[in-house]
């Protein structure tokens, strides 16, 4: 029998498309696809590690549907992939890319250690319509502002999806595997994953439900109703791309159709996966944005660190309701609506003065469908200090956001159960989600604003000024 592949699923656990998976399976081959719970996964936030735990055990079922399993194994990639390696006499190791410094430094060691030992190590595109590096300006270089991106990749081909393999070989005899439930990926998460689990759309299945849902209805009005929060206008799919249960090329496509077809707003839909590509082309190339301002110019920036005040940000008790109703939806579903992302963000760092990583931190261990680019290039975009960012005298008052976008209060009552009478079951379930030792009740009096908004605004401003002189 020819020695088998270790195929290393990471965020890519899905069938349809999968440039890898279908490699793998055409070398005629036994495929033993594996997930490693290393280091690098193990730092994942609460809500996405036991979000990914949910991906995880969906996937490991439709393995099973297909003939195949897989294998659980934790520790540092390379020393499981050579234990693995010798476990099976394994020829090669597949993977898909990744883009993020953690896993390109992780990914660099596995193949060096693989090549060592005269075996094949071999990767393939990842989680992105086109790699970080394909997408160059007319000097080589790569885009730092979001519209000409848009441009270039707008006129690139995208190559069909790949059909889903009908079966997968595996070997005669597999290896041991891990159970999932030892690992306790939801044990940081607490009560908050029964109150989380129903707003979930896990695996492959749902995600083909949930795009094919938006595009009979939603991707029409998509332009314009994308931004109130209370209307079902989205198309949800960002916790699905996060786990790669389903991949750009089938959006593209489907978006790409629906325009031709006369959609509305499926133009603007794509130009909304294109800011995502955006956002991971601008990691590959400056990995620093998750960590440090972007913009050197703003090292200077006085940012507020970490404080009482922050923490009634976090609780989603800062006496404006609709940051308030954001972050409370975040609890609860594990999702924040777009708009309410910019709002609280630019809360968060313009009227409490506050640094960005902060709020990006807290956004890693709270949101399920959590993506590193995205919320690193997302926060700095609104803080002021990230590429193409919105002016730093941009800053979104939230009562007149309300007013705008939340007319009817649909989205904070839904929220807030201080703000109506008979409270309904999610914004009562909020107190369930957070932790008991916030002390939090629903029968409390709503709090006073942290801020004033004129107040905060202007002393903002001013710092902003201070930093030009």
């Amino acid at each position: 029998m020819k020695p088998p592949i270790l195929a290393w699923f990471r965020r890519d656990l899905r069938l349809i498309d999968h440039p890898m998976l279908c490699a793998a399976v055409a070398q005629d081959r036994p495929v033993v696809p594996i997930f490693i719970l290393d280091p690098e996964t193990e730092a994942l936030g609460a809500a996405a590690k036991w979000r990914l735990g949910l991906a995880i055990a969906r996937f490991a079922d439709v393995l099973d549907s297909v003939g195949s399993r897989l294998i659980l194994r934790r520790g540092p990639a390379d020393k499981v992939i050579g234990e693995l390696m010798a476990e099976t006499g394994a020829g090669a190791v597949m993977w898909s890319r990744a883009y993020d410094p953690a896993s390109k430094a992780r990914d660099t060691v596995v193949k060096a250690d693989v090549k060592a030992r005269g075996l094949v190590a071999e990767s393939f595109p990842g989680f992105l319509l086109h790699e970080p590096w394909a997408v160059e300006t007319g000097t080589g270089g790569f885009y730092k502002v979001y519209t000409p991106f848009w441009k270039a990749v707008s006129a690139l081909d995208v190559g069909p999806s790949l059909c889903a393999p009908k079966r997968v070989p595996g070997p005669p005899v597999w290896p041991k595997s891990d159970a999932l439930s030892d690992w306790q990926m939801g044990r940081a998460m607490q009560w908050g994953a029964v109150v989380c689990a129903p707003y979930q759309t896990v695996g492959e299945a749902g995600a083909l439900e949930r795009l094919d849902r938006f595009l009979d209805g939603p991707i029409h009005g998509y332009k314009f109703d994308r931004d109130f929060p209370a209307k079902p206008a989205t198309s949800g799919l960002s916790e699905n791309l996060t786990y790669g249960e389903i991949g750009p090329r089938q959006i593209w496509h489907a978006g790409r159709r629906a325009m031709l077809e006369g959609a509305a707003g499926a133009e603007h839909f794509l130009k909304e996966l294109v800011w995502r590509e955006f956002a991971w082309a601008l990691m590959h190339h400056t990995p620093q944005i998750a960590t440090s301002n972007w913009r050197a110019d703003w090292d200077s920036f006085p940012w507020q660190e970490d404080s009482p005040q922050v923490d009634r940000w976090r609780r989603g008790m800062t006496g404006e309701p609709f940051v308030d109703a954001a972050m409370r939806e975040m609890y609860v579903t594990g999702k924040m609506h777009n708009r309410a992302r910019m709002l609280v963000a630019s809360y968060l760092t313009k009227h409490m003065m506050t640094h960005w990583r902060i709020g990006m931190d807290w956004f890693a261990q709270c949101l399920t469908d959590w993506d590193p680019a995205a919320n690193a290039m997302g926060w700095q975009w609104v803080a002021g200090s990230g590429p193409d960012a919105a002016p730093y005298f941009r800053i979104f008052n939230p009562a007149g956001q309300a007013e705008k976008f939340d007319a009817d209060q649909t989205y904070r009552k839904t929220w807030i159960a201080e703000a109506s009478r008979k409270p309904g079951a999610a914004a009562l379930s909020y107190f369930d989600a957070v932790p008991r030792s916030w002390g939090l009740d629903p029968a409390r009096p709503y709090p006073m604003p942290l801020v004033d908004l004129a107040q905060g605004r202007a002393r903002a401003l001013e710092a902003y000024a201070q930093r030009n002189t």
